[in-house]
């Protein structure tokens, strides 16, 4: 890649010391003001043809009996239920993952840099996961009714 980078922008040319600079500036405004964008766009736009269906498959089945809007009702309230337990779970993980990486930071400065206290800045991701953790366990709404 390198060398087509050079190829393309080395030389005596105006870039002749810039080559891969210019190449990276050039693939970073491509990332970012047209891939970037255009995939942001095209997911929105699914997910406003996913609430649209929905809200479409809802309103033929609250209108075709009393049974199927209470199994409608029921359908939203499962839904909700699961969405909430999505989050509860990601809010686990992230905060066991954030005490190991306070705990390991921890460990390594120590290691590496010794009596001084520049170590306990460690503690930063750790006290995150932890304030994770306790607002999952004891602070969140439970999912019962």
């Amino acid at each position: 890649m390198t060398h087509l980078a050079m190829a393309l922008f080395g030389g005596d040319e105006i870039f002749s010391n810039y080559g891969l600079w210019a190449f990276l500036s050039v693939g970073a405004i491509a990332l970012f003001g047209i891939l970037v964008p255009t995939v942001t766009w095209l997911d929105s736009r699914r997910k406003e043809r996913e609430a649209f269906y929905k809200a479409e498959t809802f309103r033929r089945v609250t209108e075709s009996s009393t049974e199927g809007a209470k199994m409608a009702i029921e359908l939203l309230r499962e839904e909700d239920r699961l969405k909430r337990q999505t989050i509860r779970e990601g809010l686990k993980i992230g905060g066991v993952i954030n005490v190991s990486v306070g705990i390991g930071l921890v460990i390594f400065l120590r290691v590496l840099i010794g009596t001084e206290g520049v170590y306990l800045c460690g503690l930063i991701p750790g006290l995150i996961g932890v304030a994770m953790l306790v607002y999952v366990y004891m602070l969140s709404p439970s999912d019962q009714p």
